[in-house]
């Protein structure tokens, strides 16, 4: 076609291959190509070249990136080659990823829109259904695997794990510090799943390793030990002090539970259940004063801990031991350290078993939180990926597999966010 071939090139985003011919079949415009010669008879996987098999199935059709207001497809033969590595496979095509049915330009922008707009923008605008789209961003991030190396200068990074669907299914995640990006994420939490995050990271890499903030899962621990010995393994405040929130929790409920066994606390509420008056209805609704911190207390809520000071003298000492170990995490370095050393002293002697067993729990992981201490790194950056891709997961609700989930997320928040075509 000529020059015509050329702008029909251009205009359809079709690199290294001639345009033979273009016309309307229905209300679709038909892009009839061919790759360039050089291009012709290589694996679809490698790349390599190799010798034709057979035709395949004959002609095929790619969707491109729509002109206007009319869809346009790319029609090309699809032979077959036998590669020596990969055995029998359709030919590589230099306008389209392998096993695709969209050019890579519509890949590329349905991926972009994917990151950058809704499900419901990019659904109407591209005019496809949402598992396509799980699908193509699952191609892309493939793709930006291949030419990055998210797991290039890793000195310290943060491990969590988060649910993203009902029966117990977790992704666990691997997060820089250094640079704030989602680097590594993989269905799974348990040992063997973050085996393969060190696996990819390679032993080489494993020794540059300096900094590993997580919770104190034992699970975390033997992965990090075996595969980063050298490292330094930081605890996340937020779970300790969450531990002594529910040990708190639990003795509030114990004395919620002995005040209803009084005389006068309770009442009927039809078909044997029984709701709670009086003292037992107080301490009922005291978990919200118990649980946030001082300085953020309302005016109510000051009163109601008022109350629990004078009247449950049990229930404010955990009260005191909750905010005791959360101030050894606000002072931090050698003050932290001495603060911790004299709670677990106090927590020991304070007749409060759920605070003495949390006592014993601290002790063992007391090397991982005096690192923290020390070097005041915590997993709050790993809880914003988190919340982050909490909200990606409810975008994501439909895709059938896992992972196109975490390749949105990988394109989301791994700092690699595919460009648009022609940009």
């Amino acid at each position: 076609m000529g020059g015509d071939g050329r702008m029909w090139a251009r205009l359809l985003g079709v690199q290294r291959a001639v345009v033979d011919a273009v016309e309307f079949d229905g209300d679709v415009l038909v892009c009839h190509v061919r790759a360039w010669k050089r291009e012709q008879r290589r694996c679809g996987l490698c790349g390599r070249r190799c010798g034709r098999y057979d035709g395949g199935e004959g002609r095929r059709r790619w969707r491109a990136l729509d002109l206007g207001t009319v869809r346009a497809y790319l029609e090309a033969d699809a032979p077959r080659v036998s590669c020596p590595v990969h055995g029998v496979v359709v030919a590589a095509v230099p306008w389209a990823r392998h096993k695709a049915g969209h050019t890579r330009a519509f890949d590329d922008q349905v991926a972009w829109l994917a990151v950058a707009t809704s499900r419901t923008a990019v659904c109407a605008l591209m005019r496809v259904a949402w598992r396509t789209v799980g699908s193509v961003v699952t191609r892309v991030c493939a793709d930006v695997d291949k030419a990055t190396d998210r797991l290039a200068g890793l000195s310290r990074i943060g491990i969590d794990e988060i649910s993203f669907r009902k029966g117990r299914k977790y992704i666990t995640v691997v997060v820089d510090h250094d640079t704030g990006r989602l680097i590594w994420a993989a269905e799974g939490r348990d040992e063997k799943t973050l085996e393969k995050f060190f696996a990819a990271l390679g032993p080489d890499r494993c020794k540059l390793i300096t900094h590993v903030s997580a919770d104190a899962a034992d699970w975390i621990a033997r992965a990090v030990t075996k595969a980063c010995p050298a490292a330094i393994r930081c605890a996340d405040p937020f779970h300790i002090v969450k531990w002594a929130g529910e040990a708190l929790d639990e003795v509030r409920r114990q004395a919620w539970r002995a005040a209803r066994k009084e005389p006068g606390q309770t009442r009927s509420k039809g078909k044997g259940r029984r709701d709670s008056t009086g003292t037992a209805l107080d301490l009922r609704n005291a978990r919200y004063c118990l649980w946030k911190n001082p300085e953020d207390l309302t005016a109510n809520q000051e009163a109601k801990l008022a109350w629990i000071t004078k009247t449950h003298p049990r229930l404010y000492r955990a009260y005191l031991l909750k905010e005791g170990l959360r101030y050894v995490f606000q002072v931090k370095g050698t003050a932290g350290m001495i603060a911790l050393a004299h709670w677990l002293a106090w927590a020991q002697r304070c007749r409060i078993p759920e605070f003495t067993e949390l006592a014993r729990k601290i002790r063992r992981h007391r090397p991982e939180i005096y690192a923290c201490l020390d070097n005041g790194l915590s997993n709050a950056l790993i809880e914003s990926v988190n919340t982050k891709i909490r909200l990606i997961t409810r975008t994501a609700y439909g895709f059938k597999d896992p992972a196109a989930l975490i390749a949105l997320a990988k394109l989301t928040l791994g700092g690699y966010r595919p460009p648009l075509p022609g940009r």
